[in-house]
């Protein structure tokens, strides 16, 4: 029997946006001259090489830390319709023929509720697969870090894909889930901590989300952005025609301007700027840009309110827009875009300006 190889590259994204994850993954493939075939289906989307070669050149180039509507990313293999008798056999078979190995097997599922309906199902087998796939060598101890992810559509519709360190989401499914802390004025504070996990590494915080920063928040009421700004101990400009939360000021940390965000202008450098104001891209983008340009802050974390429709290229419009921005007023920053998690019709994005 001939072997296997990985013609597909798999990503997992938020269920409604799988036109905007595809659109993304046609760009890199566009960018390394690959002919793909598309595909999609709730909560997924993939690209398969039309020439039947491996995917692995395409997936590495198009590293996962680049991509933005992506939750995952995989090297895939063809997918597999499993017999409700016995569910293991083709599996095994697949990883077989492929000659895999890998040091872990999560099983996954689209972020949808017939996904989340399967987890009973996927319990029953996980045991005996693991089990069987140890004893053909394939799940050991030493495999590089690698490992197989076998993504669940359906009870009998499987996708298996192999994922590499240092170019994969570490989560399962690739969603970062977070406590809403009871005293936060708002949900949409999921939002900045969420953004802090994702840009800044956890042993850099202490550094950079230190008590004694100086922060201003951009159409901050209620306080939801500000309330994770004052947990770490810094000061926060609060700005926005809306009354912020009373506890929230009671802390000392926080003067509050009723002033229009979009004019404001900070008394001296900030630490940190972030911004939720809903509003239209172009409008919150150049407000950013006059930060950055201008040095007002060292960091921002900001969002961008997305279009119904061809939101990949709204986003990617809005990224090179603002790197040309800088680079005209020789800025020199790292920029990164991400669909997160506690996200709805918008996108994360986090600036760091060069020392």
């Amino acid at each position: 029997m001939s072997e296997t190889v990985p013609t597909s590259w798999l990503v997992y994204c938020r269920p409604g946006f799988e036109s905007d994850a595809l659109a993304e993954m046609q760009h890199h493939a566009k960018q390394q001259e690959v002919s793909c075939e598309p595909a999609q289906g709730e909560g997924w989307a993939s690209l398969t090489r039309l020439d039947g070669e491996p995917i692995n050149d395409l997936h590495r180039k198009a590293a996962f830390k680049q991509l933005i509507f992506a939750r995952q990313s995989l090297a895939a293999l063809p997918a597999l319709t499993l017999s409700r008798e016995d569910r293991l056999t083709a599996i095994l078979d697949q990883v077989k023929l492929s000659r895999w190995s890998f040091e872990e097997i999560w099983h996954e599922t689209p972020d949808t509720n017939d996904g989340k309906a399967l987890a009973g199902l996927i319990k029953a087998l996980t045991k005996p697969l693991q089990s069987m796939l140890k004893k053909r060598g394939a799940l050991r101890g030493k495999a590089g870090a690698r490992r197989l992810h076998i993504f669940w559509t359906d009870g009998d519709q499987v996708q298996l894909g192999m994922s590499f360190p240092d170019n994969r989401s570490e989560l399962i499914n690739g969603i970062r889930r977070l406590r809403f802390p009871s005293r936060a004025p708002s949900r949409s504070t999921l939002k900045l901590e969420e953004a802090w996990h994702e840009f800044i590494p956890r042993e850099e915080w202490d550094k950079r989300l230190s008590a004694h920063m100086q922060a201003a928040d951009l159409g901050a009421a209620p306080g939801g952005w500000t309330w994770q700004l004052v947990q770490r101990g810094m000061y926060v400009y609060a700005i926005d025609n809306g009354p912020m939360d009373k506890q929230l000021m009671a802390t000392g940390q926080v003067d509050h301007l009723k002033e229009d965000g979009f004019a404001w202008e900070p008394p001296q450098r900030m630490d940190w700027l972030v911004c939720d104001i809903v509003d239209k891209p172009v409008r919150v983008l150049a407000m950013v840009e006059r930060w950055l340009t201008r040095k007002w802050c060292r960091e921002a974390i900001f969002n961008l309110k997305l279009p119904m429709k061809k939101r990949w290229d709204e986003v990617d419009r809005c990224i090179s827009t603002l790197e040309e921005a800088l680079a005209a007023s020789n800025v020199r920053a790292k920029i990164t875009c991400r669909h997160l998690y506690h996200d709805r019709e918008e996108v994360t994005v986090h600036v760091r300006l060069a020392h």
